[in-house]
Order: C-alpha cells, then structure tokens, then sequence
C-alpha cells in the first residue's frame, strides 16, 4: 500500500514539472516556421516567441490560453485572404506583432484580430496596417487593449470597417491607442463598464468614437481629433466623460460631441475647440456640464429638443459664434456661474459675478436654425441690433434661459 502511494505522489510531481509552461519558437529558419503550428503543439499557457521576418498566414486561430508574443515586430501578412487572428479561449496574450492586409468582405466583417467568448486577454503594442476592421471584441469581457496602433487606409464607409470595436462586450480597458483613417476610430455597442483612457482617434471618416446602448461607461482625457465627426454617444445611462479634446471637427454635419437619448451623464473638464458645434444635443436628460472649454466653434452648443433638468456650470465660452442654440421657447435646463467672453456687463461689488444677467441665445440663431442661408449675414451690423433687441425683449428666445451669475474671469 505504501508502495502504490508512493508511485502516485511521484507520478504528481512528474505530471507536475510536465506541465511547466515552456518558450515555443517560431522563426524562418526554425523547426516551426508559422504561428498556427506552434499553436497546434503549444501547451496550455505556454510562450510563442515569434522572431523578426514575414509570416504569410491567415485565419490563425487561438483556442488555448497562451502568450503570443513578438520580438521586433515580426510581420503577420494575411494577403487580403481574410481574418488573421481569432482568439477563442480565455488568458490569451498577444503582443509585438505588426500585422497587415486583413480581407475586405460585404458579408463579413473580417478583423486583423477578433475576439470571441473570451475573457482575460490582453492585447498590447500591436501594429495594425492595410485593414479592414481592426482589433474586433465579441462578447468577451475583463479585457485589456493597450498601446496598439491602427492606421487604416479608409476612403469610402460603405467598404471600410472600425479601428477599435467592442460588441456585447463588458469590464474592458482601452487605453494609450492611436487610430486614424478607418471608418469609426473606436466603435461600442451593447457594451457596459468599457474605460476608454488616453486615446488619440483622428482622421477618421465617420466618428472619432462611437457608442450606442452602452452603459456605465468612462472616457478620459482622450484626444477626437479631425474626424467626420468628433464622438457620438446615443442611447446610453451613466456616461463619465472627463478631461477629453474635441478638436477641428468641421463638416456642415460635425460637431465635437453628438448626444441623443443620454441620461445621468458627466461631462467635465473636456475642450471643444474649432468645431463645427461644440455639443449637439437631444433628448438628453439630467447631465452636469462643469469646467469645459467651449474655443472658436461654430456653435458650442446646439440644443434640438427634449432636454431636461441639465446643469451647466464653471464653463469657459470663449469667441464662439454663437455660445447656445435653441430651438424651443421653454427652458428646464440651469446656467449658472459660467464665463462669457461676449459678455459686457459690470462688477459693481467685485465679487467676481457679473451685477448683470447674461442672455447666452442670440436671435440670430434662432434665424439661422430656421433659415441656415442667413448664415452669410453673420458678422454684419443688422444682426448686431436684432440681437440686441431681442437681449432687451425677448420674444423667439426662452425669456428664462440666462445666467444670473456670469464669472468676470474665466475658470482655471
């Protein structure tokens, strides 16, 4: 008895030092030339060392937990034939690859990697060139997507996909990547508890980035930057957005950042500048703006309709051509405590707020929501007394929506 026990403890410890992860190489003058062979003879939660060359594959598919990882950006060219990566197991690692020439489909959306079903993977300093969509998330969550490069060649959006996509997808980073010229930069739907941190989407056809029914989502300090359009946020609750730029979004569709159906957002410390409009607005509900920047837009903020119980607070309006548009005679929305570069009034107790109200909605706007071919009339003197007519006697503006304590002095 004491002998069969003895055979089983050595016969664990065997199986035990067996099953060590183990460096797998693959190199063109290797056993192993491609990474699905290697990934054939892996083990579980071993390394595969790709070496610096060209490796011709595609329709790589991962269906273990295993590190992939590159050492001086091997190329991973997929010749236009298709997917090139799938990863379908959980704790997958991919790392250092350059990848190029993902397959263009009208019936599938072909991905230079594509994650399905799987959690705990990371995806980390990839290039991705030549594509169609780029790194694509399906229903897999508690991911990382870290300091990856995409640069798409995007012409039209009919036959073009997106950098960065998330679908059914949850508890997932996506952080330090750089996206331009694909049709969204970062794209999510059904996709809650994403953090989209310290990205830079820029010179995308369509939208910097791009959400839709997604839920407790956080964006930060990113950069949307010349795009079709800068963000749009639709049909989404809970939304952090914070410390973001919006810039040179210009377009007679564009704007910095489209809100529709948005509830209980936060939206701060973020820049709007040389946009076509600021914020474009509707049927959003129950949102703090504080301490942004609205800098020579077009419009800073453009308000269609249906939107309730909002706050705009600490904000710095700064040589816009018009600060707020609004379409509606009634008002449920608060301003307060805002600085207004066209501003003109006083500050007889210098508390530092002005002694008078100031009315942010120019008939003007109102006209040109109305009429847009008034716009040629912008900087000319007869706009200058309709609206300071309509300031003294409100008629086509809401009589209730002003700032009763204008700042003197922009907000630090």
């Amino acid at each position: 008895m004491k002998l069969v026990s003895l055979f089983i403890l050595i016969l664990s410890l065997f199986q035990g030092v067996s099953q060590e992860p183990k460096r797998v190489t693959v190199c063109e003058t290797c056993e192993l030339k491609s990474i699905s062979e290697a990934i054939e003879i892996a083990a579980d939660h071993d390394t595969i060392v790709v070496k610096k060359g060209t490796y011709k594959e595609f329709n790589i598919l991962v269906d273990k937990p295993l590190t992939i990882i590159g050492e001086n950006y091997p190329v991973i060219d997929g010749e236009d034939k298709g997917e090139i990566i799938r990863i379908v197991s959980d704790n997958v690692t991919i790392d250092g690859l350059f990848i190029i020439n993902v397959g263009t489909s009208y019936t599938s959306d072909y991905a230079a990697i594509r994650v399905v079903k799987s959690e705990h993977f990371v995806i980390q300093n990839v290039v991705l060139e030549k594509l169609f969509f780029g790194i694509y998330l399906e229903k897999s969550n508690y991911g990382k997507v870290y300091h990856n490069k995409i640069i798409g060649d995007a012409v039209d959006e009919y036959n073009s996909g997106n950098g960065i996509q998330l679908w059914y997808s949850k508890h997932v980073e996506v952080e330090k990547n750089i996206v331009q010229h694909v049709r969204d930069g970062i794209y999510l739907e059904f996709s809650d508890d994403i953090t989209i941190k310290e990205n830079t989407s820029t010179d995308n056809l369509r939208y910097g980035l791009h959400f839709m029914f997604s839920n407790n989502d956080v964006y930060l300090n990113n950069v949307f930057e010349n795009n079709g359009a800068g963000v749009a946020v639709m049909f989404s609750k809970r939304i952090k957005m914070i410390g973001n730029t919006f810039r040179k979004n210009w377009g007679t569709a564009a704007f910095g950042m489209l809100l529709k159906e948005i509830n209980d957002a936060e939206i701060s410390g973020n820049t709007f500048e040389e946009n076509t409009i600021g914020i474009n607005i509707e049927g959003s509900n129950r949102i703090a703006y504080k301490n942004n920047n609205f800098i020579k837009n077009g419009w800073a903020i453009k308000v269609l309709g249906a939107c309730y119980t909002n706050t705009f607070s600490q904000n710095n309006f700064l040589y816009n051509s018009f600060d707020i548009s609004y379409n509606s005679k009634l008002n449920d929305n608060v301003f307060d405590q805002n600085y207004w570069s066209d501003y003109t009034g006083y500050d007889l107790d210098k508390n530092g707020i002005g002694d008078v109200p100031y009315r942010p909605v120019k008939l003007f706007s109102y006209i040109v929501n109305k009429t847009p071919e008034t716009i040629v009339l912008l900087r000319s003197l007869f706009m200058d007394i309709i609206d300071f007519s309509e300031k003294v006697s409100p008629v086509f503006t809401p009589d209730d929506l002003l700032d009763a304590n204008p700042l003197m002095k922009k907000v630090l």
